[in-house]
């Protein structure tokens, strides 16, 4: 006989019981999302690879080792499981006209695909909620970016989370500061782990945000962005800072900040939880104002985030955050032909007076299904047997609550507004 499929390594199910949690964050996450302006996109799993090359970066770890790519059979054409969502986004903003002459505040969900060893908190497909705003220049927009964020985490009852902000300046600025950090990094070519060789040339903003501790101290004493910034770059990060001092929002600036995306300039933030252990980032962005023109468009500034869904999930289970069930109105209960033909159109009658309605399958005494109707956190059970069908009657049991365990008889006209009441 052959042997079980399982599922693929890294790419999860999310079962029934845990599916709960998800919804939560769902909903409380759509009304966040409306209460900032923010509208929903929806852009394809599939992209074409150069998107992501061209816009997350050529030697980025993610376009390096993690990206899902494959060529298409039919016609050569190189594609790839989208790892991220903003590029995706910029492109169809660019593709669909959406950036002409006008500001956008858009936010997208969905599955991402990354090549990575599977952990705890780090997945080969996870979901991402991203935010993007293009056409706003000022600080103030970053500034509400990070504000919504802490909106959110009050609003998920999420405790704890950490704020680091940084600013990257301006590609200028990137460059001149870049030049003597690579000359600096040479001096410690002997020391340097393979990672910090492999990007000493492609990317060495990364090699200072190593986790090596024998590479901390040479971290440290590197040249620092800050000391290249311009007067504009400046007042930017002044600009930001101060928009979350008037909110209140705690943060720690840290000048290893620098996200694993070459889109980014000026603003970059990551919130982090104490609970996740290695895997503490559960949101992160910051500003790409050369993106829109880097993949085609006309030049468009833009900002936003991603969040890890399953990090904030787990963050709050680890915080024994109280989640709401699932919870049907009603479990109808019902034995005889009779009764079990008026309870499947009583069924009907009840959803389509905005009732939740869980309709006994697979028969059954009584006793067996009063069973299902206690497991199955329904506040009512509706009880009806042949007896009660002939008398178009039907017993309310009430199963949670005040009242629990009393027992009425009600005409079936009379049970939808019983209920409500």
């Amino acid at each position: 006989m052959s042997k079980t499929i399982q599922g693929v390594k890294g790419m999860n199910d999310v079962l029934p019981q845990e599916s709960a949690a998800w919804l939560h964050f769902e909903a409380v996450s759509r009304a966040w999302l409306a209460a900032y302006g923010y509208r929903q996109i929806r852009t394809p799993i599939v992209e074409s690879t150069p998107l992501y090359v061209r816009g997350v970066g050529e030697h980025t770890d993610i376009v390096e080792k993690e990206m899902y790519s494959f060529e298409d059979s039919l016609n050569g054409e190189k594609l790839t499981l989208r790892p991220e969502g903003t590029a995706g986004c910029v492109r169809a903003c660019i593709e669909h006209g959406l950036l002409y002459n006008q500001t956008q505040r858009l936010w997208y969900t969905g599955p991402m695909f990354r090549h990575e060893r599977p952990q705890k908190g780090r997945y080969r497909q996870f979901h991402q909620l991203g935010v993007e705003a293009f056409g706003f220049t000022g600080p103030d927009v970053d500034a509400e970016l990070i504000v919504m964020l802490a909106d959110l985490w009050a609003r998920l009852g999420l405790k704890g989370l950490e704020l680091e902000i940084n600013t990257l300046g301006e590609v200028a600025e990137r460059a001149a500061h870049r030049a003597d950090l690579v000359a600096y990094l040479e001096k410690y070519q002997d020391i340097l782990d393979e990672d910090g060789k492999r990007r000493l040339y492609t990317n060495p903003l990364r090699v200072l945000d190593t986790k090596n501790p024998a590479l901390q101290e040479m971290a440290e004493n590197a040249p620092k962005l800050v000391d290249y910034l311009g007067e504009q770059s400046r007042q930017h990060f002044e600009g930001l800072k101060a928009l979350l001092d008037d909110a209140g929002i705690a943060y720690r600036i840290n000048p290893r900040l620098v996200r694993g995306l070459d889109y980014y300039n000026l603003t970059v933030f990551e919130w982090i939880s104490t609970d996740l252990g290695s895997q503490g980032t559960v949101a992160g962005g910051g500003r790409y104002d050369g993106l829109v023109e880097q993949l085609g468009g006309k030049p468009c500034t833009g900002v936003g985030f991603g969040m890890g869904i399953e990090r904030i999930l787990l963050a709050l289970e680890a915080q024994q955050v109280a989640l709401p069930e699932p919870e049907p109105d009603v479990y109808l209960v019902h034995a005889g032909e009779q009764a079990s033909r008026l309870a499947f159109g009583l069924a009907i009658k009840l959803r389509a007076e905005g009732l939740n309605v869980v309709l006994h399958g697979g028969g059954g005494s009584f006793k067996s299904q009063f069973k299902k109707a206690d497991g199955s956190n329904a506040c009512y059970a509706v009880v009806i047997g042949d007896e009660e069908a002939a008398n178009n009657v039907a017993n309310l049991k009430t199963l949670k609550g005040e009242g629990a365990g009393e027992q009425v008889t009600l005409p079936l006209a009379d049970l939808a507004a019983r209920i409500r009441a």
